[in-house]
């Protein structure tokens, strides 16, 4: 099962781009996001569903990333549409008066960032190794050296946070499979019980959490990791295909600007 934050190894276009561009696409990417109109969106998906093609990440992996965030999303979506004041949908229908669509287009409109946001990230860590991602965001961070805030262990955390969600995720599934094979049932009962249930497993992910975390520091010790600057195998230096994909992102942020000013 493909998890959010996993790195699969290829050899696309999108996977030999330097760090620092994928880095940068995402931030502008989620600008784009947030700052989208309702006639935006179709370009923007289309623009994010072209750079998962280009990745050859197949549509189950791009679901099986979206997966862990699906319940935080649909709750987002709730909210919006019942707490958005507004119209009724149908006023004489059975839907309750309190379902605005107000609320039903805010809902989609809010949800959609949020999976966009999280796609973008996904297709970040699915074709970025780690020593990759920890050196393109050192670099990108390292004028901040300047002023006393160090950029490399900024960046060791970063990473370290990205590549630890895919750990927690199948360390929840193998907790889960563990009380399951000793009578626990997740799938029946009211939702009471099974949120209690479910809140049962807190308690030995968090321990299970600080375990792996007593281990990455051992072993980040026992590697002879230190505070401060340090060189890397493989400096970082921008390609033709680098500045292709910088070239690709100037015209899409200019069809954007044009797209918004047309429909004004």
């Amino acid at each position: 099962m493909i998890r959010l934050g996993q790195y699969l190894p290829g050899d696309t276009v999108v996977h030999r781009l330097d760090p620092r561009v994928k880095i940068l696409f995402v931030v502008a990417l989620s600008i784009l996001i947030f700052a989208a109109t309702w006639a935006e969106i179709l370009l923007i998906s289309v623009f994010l569903a072209a750079v998962v093609v280009a990745a050859h990440i197949t549509p189950a992996q791009t679901l099986g990333a979206l997966r862990p965030v699906a319940v935080f999303m649909a709750i987002i979506f709730l909210v919006h549409l019942f707490f958005t004041k507004g119209r009724p949908i149908l006023p004489l229908a059975l839907l309750p008066d309190w379902i605005t669509r107000e609320g039903l287009l805010r809902g989609i409109y809010v949800t959609w960032q949020f999976a966009g946001l999280v796609l973008g990230a996904a297709v970040l860590t699915m074709t970025t190794t780690s020593s990759d991602l920890v050196g393109g965001i050192e670099r990108l961070l390292r004028p901040l050296s300047r002023v006393g805030i160090p950029s490399q262990d900024l960046a060791v955390m970063i990473a370290m946070a990205l590549r630890f969600m895919p750990i927690l995720l199948e360390e929840y599934d193998r907790i889960r499979m563990a009380q399951m094979a000793r009578g626990a049932d997740f799938t029946t009962g009211n939702p009471a019980l099974r949120m209690r249930a479910v809140a049962a497993l807190a308690l030995p992910l968090l321990l299970s959490a600080f375990r792996r975390a007593d281990e990455l520091a051992v072993a980040m010790e026992a590697r002879g990791y230190r505070r401060g600057p340090r060189t890397t195998l493989r400096e970082l230096a921008f390609s033709g295909c680098d500045l292709g994909a910088f070239a690709v992102m100037a015209v899409f942020f200019l069809a954007n600007l044009a797209f918004r000013m047309a429909i004004r």
